[in-house]
């Protein structure tokens, strides 16, 4: 259940970090009162998740690196394809900078359920409000080193649980004029570096440490479920998108929020993870 959660909730704009925390408090999972055990499963699902998105971009992958590589030997940007290149690493900069400097304030201040269920509320109504004002003036060739940076500065915000890296960054691109193809396809292109980063990062911890006895086989089910579960939403979202705007993920969002606080108002759990 963990792995299709993380794979549907990372590029759907939900929230994965937001659901990691909610749905084992919702069920009351022990695997929250285990920080180790939380942390490296978290650290599996991440790896799961990126193997299917990579599957799934890896033709694109390829030509953007070959782009970079290509323009560094050159020591110019010469074609589109080198200065979507550059965007992605110029917009992987803020993420990486929040990201190391901020882990820890995230990790033991940000991940109540009353406030993940706020961001997931507001950030909802933003993207929905954002979509419906902004025209679809521009598309991927559009896109330019400084949008990539702006992009990627919103991004950082989305280490907040609950805002949804996705949907920050789908949010921006649609503020900026994007159509909802391009956003989509852009931001989730820029998670990539990211996922990847953190993956390596926190997966030497797991290394050193090892996969705890007895729970190797959840392991590889974990990773296997957010593998194919994310390569799954990655295709259905890119299609979906050309036709349909944001508000079913609002509307999900909403629910979701009034579902954690009805929980908490009621006693069943307690505000706090």
């Amino acid at each position: 259940m963990l792995g299709i959660t993380q794979g549907v909730t990372e590029f759907a704009p939900i929230s994965s970090s937001g659901h990691l925390i909610l749905v084992p408090w919702l069920f009351d999972w022990p695997i929250l009162a285990d920080a180790n055990l939380n942390k490296t499963f978290d650290v599996a699902l991440h790896i799961g998740t990126l193997v299917g998105a990579l599957f799934y971009f890896r033709a694109d992958v390829w030509r953007y690196l070959r782009a970079w590589l290509r323009s560094i030997g050159s020591r110019r940007i010469g074609s589109t394809d080198e200065r979507l290149s550059w965007a992605l690493v110029v917009g992987t900069l803020p993420g990486v900078v929040a990201g190391a400097t901020l882990e820890r304030v995230i990790q033991e201040e940000l991940g109540a359920p009353w406030l993940i269920a706020t961001m997931l509320a507001v950030f909802g109504v933003v993207l929905v409000a954002v979509d419906r004002v902004r025209p679809m003036a521009r598309n991927l060739d559009d896109l330019s080193i400084r949008d990539g940076l702006l992009l990627g500065i919103a991004q950082a915000a989305a280490l907040q649980p609950g805002v949804s890296r996705s949907g920050i960054t789908i949010t921006a691109a649609r503020g900026m004029g994007f159509d909802r193809p391009t956003a989509a396809r852009f931001s989730f292109l820029l998670s990539l570096p990211i996922i990847a980063g953190a993956g390596v990062y926190k997966g030497l911890d797991l290394a050193r440490e090892g996969i705890p006895v007895g729970m190797e086989g959840a392991f590889a089910a974990g990773v296997a479920a957010s593998a194919v579960s994310g390569f799954l939403v990655i295709a259905f979202l890119l299609a979906y998108l050309r036709r349909h705007g944001f508000a079913i993920f609002l509307w999900y969002r909403l629910a979701a929020a009034v579902l954690t606080f009805a929980v908490i108002g009621a006693g069943v759990r307690p505000g706090t993870a």
